[in-house]
């Protein structure tokens, strides 16, 4: 049975647990997650989202196969069981061929999903919630639905044709606003009502039916709603859980299925608490991973300017400002304002645009120099303590080792361990 499947029948038969998905693509956060669930001897959901890998290569220049790979030799590298690694795909749908017809765009799709589940994903979000060339604005259900079912019998040929039978689980849905924390500052968001998620199932139920998938439709795990949580660039919308009550109840109709939470990032241990115990038991986190790298890793630069040559410093900040000055499509249609505001936004913005940026050779280099400088060099506990104070009480209580590395994967973990403990995953 699918491991996901044992976690959401525990939920489902009464018990307070979930499961968190990271959804990075970043060597340092997928090596921090591995050591993290390793240390809570947990199960980790790991995800690739649409824009990260499709079977062309995506934004890392990975195909579903090359994550894989990636993801299993570091695995491997830490003496992290497989068995304990469930892989997951995100958004996988029409996402990236939006200019094209719905024709076309739902055969690259077809192609999508066949790569995945070939490659051992285990968890698929069918997402066909977007508008391609020539459709209406917005879909209806009823077509999204159609759409997402073509896509799971796509998916479990698949699974038969490459390993016998199918275990493959889904989530279906889709949130707003758009994923990855929204583009625009936000105010008060509108939480998915009880009907239009009862609707949402409905035409999903129906048209699995239709395709002749009835028998897994006990694999549809996962809803995709609105629980009311999103960021912005320096705002955060918290979880209040009597504006979810209703929505919170409804799935309990629905025996096999919880509600998957996206844009969880940067919320309180109390909110994934109560967004855990209120079913929404699948925890989606990404850019809140790469931005306490970054934390990380400009609290490492600012040390090493105090103890470094100007000239032989790693100029890593610098680097990375050049690069996403040079080549601003990954940023410039989401930072608003002027000059300094946007320049802002570059380093510090909740939706953390730099993590486009840090496969760059140049800003690879820099990091490299930046751990060598301080491996070198040491870090003084006076430091420590001025920019990195909770790794600084780590290493003093001999918990953490004092290493520039090392320091960064425990910032990391810093977020994952939130939602450890609200998913009961910890020892």
């Amino acid at each position: 049975m699918n491991t996901l499947l044992t976690i959401i029948q525990r939920h489902k038969q009464g018990e307070n647990n979930g499961i968190y998905s990271v959804c990075s693509a970043h060597p340092l956060v997928i090596e921090a997650s591995i050591l993290q669930a390793k240390n809570d001897n947990s199960v980790i959901l790991i995800e690739a989202t649409s824009n990260q890998v499709d079977q062309y290569g995506g934004y890392t220049g990975m195909t579903p196969e090359d994550f894989r790979n990636f993801v299993f030799d570091l695995a491997e590298k830490n003496q992290f069981p497989i068995s304990n690694l469930i892989l997951g795909g995100d958004h996988l749908g029409p996402n990236r061929w939006q200019d094209l017809s719905p024709a076309e765009a739902m055969n690259k799709a077809d192609a999508l999903i066949e790569a995945y589940v070939a490659a051992g994903f285990k968890k698929i979000h069918l997402d066909c919630s977007m508008s391609c060339a020539g459709d209406p604005v917005p879909l209806t259900d009823e077509v999204v639905a159609e759409r997402a079912a073509r896509l799971a019998k796509v998916a479990e040929l698949t699974a038969e044709k490459e390993f016998g039978r199918s275990d493959v689980v889904y989530v279906i849905g889709t949130e707003v606003p758009v994923p990855g924390g929204a583009a625009e500052e936000l105010g008060e968001l509108e939480v998915t009502t009880p009907e239009a998620a009862t609707e949402t199932i409905n035409c999903h139920y129906h048209a699995f039916k239709a395709q002749g998938l009835a028998d897994c439709w006990s694999r549809v795990i996962g809803l995709v709603v609105q629980p009311g949580v999103e960021f912005d660039h320096t705002a955060v919308i918290d979880y209040q859980p009597e504006k979810a009550l209703e929505l919170s109840k409804m799935i309990g109709a629905h025996n096999h299925m919880v509600y998957e939470a996206h844009s969880t990032d940067y919320q309180t241990q109390r909110a994934y608490d109560a967004l855990v115990r209120d079913h929404f038991a699948i925890l989606k986190v990404g850019p809140a991973l790469t931005f306490a790298m970054r934390e990380a890793l400009f609290s490492l630069c600012n040390i090493e300017e105090e103890i470094v040559t100007k000239a032989s410093c790693s100029h890593l900040k610098e680097h990375i400002e050049q690069q996403m000055c040079s080549n601003p499509s990954n940023w410039k249609k989401y930072y608003q304002g002027d000059s300094n505001q946007q320049r802002f936004a570059r380093s510090f913005s909740f939706s953390d645009r730099i993590r486009y940026y840090w496969p760059d050779q140049q800003i690879a280099r820099a990091q490299d120099k930046l751990f060598s400088n301080l491996t070198h060099s040491g870090l003084p506990f006076p430091l420590l303590s001025q920019y990195l104070p909770d790794q600084f009480n780590a290493i003093r209580n001999s918990d953490l080792e004092s290493s520039p590395k090392a320091i960064v994967i425990d910032k990391i973990q810093q977020v994952l361990r939130a939602y450890a403990k609200a998913c009961k995953l910890q020892k």
